[in-house]
Order: structure tokens, then C-alpha cells, then sequence
């Protein structure tokens, strides 16, 4: 069942998943991640679609999980592994995945956006990985994709800072795939799609694929990020870096 926070439409050759939850900067529960797997998957086998637009509603492409909605580690582990079969879906789609951050993408919204094959980014873009704030790691693929994109540097001083990175740096650095002004954003995003949409089916499948396997090993890095997060899910730094993000204060780890 489609989860109300997400709309997904067909237009032409397009297929678009859209996040709808604005008000809450389209953060990521586990509802919408069963959705988002099975609409990627139902658009990537319809002969239809050419290709896959990801975007969100409003300021933000997404926060990242939805923690203060969450009642118990029950809830955070189904948004866990529902997150590592969302990107799975993306990275495995045969139709190309065009990503569109105009805003906001942190945390677990950061990585579904970098899975897809295309990442537009706005110049003025926010990114981070923010994970290290509530005594987490990186998941939904991030500690690969962001290295494999960046470098081990780079992705440890994005994972260990916490630092906003902006558009126009995450394009100058590799992380994302393009950046643009914010005024051009929207005719940007507009030629591309149609550029996506007018390349050979069989072509464009099998070179995403021979690309993104030689660069991540996916089964490895959902493995290890899961075992991780699941186990830092369950220690009192996480109680406590979560205590101090609904408090809106500083956590104090390791007391």
C-alpha cells in the first residue's frame, strides 16, 4: 500500500516518486520506505517509464529518518532495513534514477538521493551526513557511496563533522553529479529528464550496472551498516543524542 507521504505519477516516459510531507522537511519513515521500494521497482518494470525522477515537495529533498516519530527500536529497525531495500531498488533499477535536491538532504535522505544514477544539486543546496549528532554511522549505503564518489577523507570529515556541505561544493568535490544556480534550477532539471528519457533502454541498464558494481560492493555495505546501526541503536549515546535533538541542545556522549 502507497504510503499519503508519498505521490507517484506517470507522465510520458517519466515516472515520479515525490515526498509530500513539506512540513516536516519530508523526513523518512518506515511506511514511505515500503512505498518507496515497491514504486521503484512497479516504475522500473513498466516499459512505459524512461525514467526515474526522486524529488520532494517544498524546501527540502529529505531530513533523514523520522526519529521523534518513533515509539520503539522496533519502529528504528524497520525504517533501518526499509532504507537499505529503498536503495537497493535504486541502484538495481535498470531505468536511470535522476535524483533532484533543490534544499535540504540529510542524513538517510542524503543517501537515497546519492544512489540514484544522476543527482542534481541547486548551488545553495544543504548536504550533510547527519548521523554522528544522535551517536550514529552513516547507512542506506552512504559509507560506500560517499567514498566511492570522494575519497576516504572527505567522507570521514563529512561523516565525523557533521558539516553542511553546500551544492556547489558537493559538485566541485564529486559527491553529486551537477550543480546550478537556483534560478535555473527547474529548466535544468527539465533537460535532463528529457535527455534521460531519449537514451537506449538496454544501453543505459547495462552501463549503470557495470558502473555501479565496480564501484560498491552492496551487499557488503548493507550488511555492515545494519549490523552497526542496529547495535548503536540500542546504546545510551543514541538515548542521549536523541534526548538532546528533541530538547534542542548539545548531547553529551560516553557519561
Amino acid at each position: 500500500m502507497t504510503s499519503p507521504a508519498v505521490s507517484v505519477a506517470i507522465e510520458g516516459a517519466i515516472g515520479r516518486i515525490t515526498f509530500t510531507v513539506p512540513d516536516r522537511l519530508n523526513s523518512l519513515d518506515a511506511a514511505m520506505l515500503e512505498s518507496l521500494t515497491v514504486e521503484v521497482a512497479r516504475l522500473d518494470a513498466d516499459p512505459r517509464v524512461r525514467v526515474i525522477v526522486l524529488a520532494g515537495e517544498g524546501r527540502a529533498f529529505s531530513a533523514g529518518a523520522n526519529i521523534t516519530a518513533h515509539e520503539d527500536m522496533g519502529d528504528l529497525d524497520a525504517t533501518l532495513f526499509g532504507l537499505g531495500s529503498v536503495v537497493r531498488a535504486i541502484l538495481e533499477a535498470r531505468t536511470p534514477v535522476l535524483s533532484l535536491v533543490p534544499g535540504v538532504a540529510a542524513g538517510a535522505g542524503l543517501s537515497l538521493a546519492l544512489a540514484a544514477d544522476y543527482v542534481l544539486v541547486a548551488d545553495d543546496a544543504k548536504l550533510l551526513l547527519a548521523f554522528g549528532a544522535l551517536g550514529l554511522m552513516p547507512d542506506g549505503g552512504a559509507t560506500s557511496l560517499v567514498v566511492a564518489s570522494i575519497g576516504r577523507a572527505r567522507a570521514l570529515r563529512l561523516a565525523l563533522t557533521g558539516e553542511k556541505l553546500s551544492g556547489a561544493t558537493a559538485a566541485e568535490w564529486g559527491l553529486v553529479s551537477e550543480s546550478v544556480a537556483a534560478e535555473g534550477f527547474s529548466a535544468r532539471a527539465d533537460e535532463l529528464i528529457a535527455h534521460l528519457a531519449s537514451l537506449a533502454p538496454d544501453g543505459t541498464a547495462l552501463t549503470t550496472a557495470a558502473i555501479t558494481d565496480a564501484a560498491l560492493d552492496l551487499d557488503a555495505t548493507l550488511d555492515r551498516e545494519e549490523r552497526g546501526q542496529h547495535a548503536l541503536l540500542r546504546t545510551d549515546d543514541f538515548a542521549e543524542g536523541l534526548a538532546a535533538f528533541r530538547e534542542k541542545r548539545r548531547p553529551t556522549f560516553g557519561r
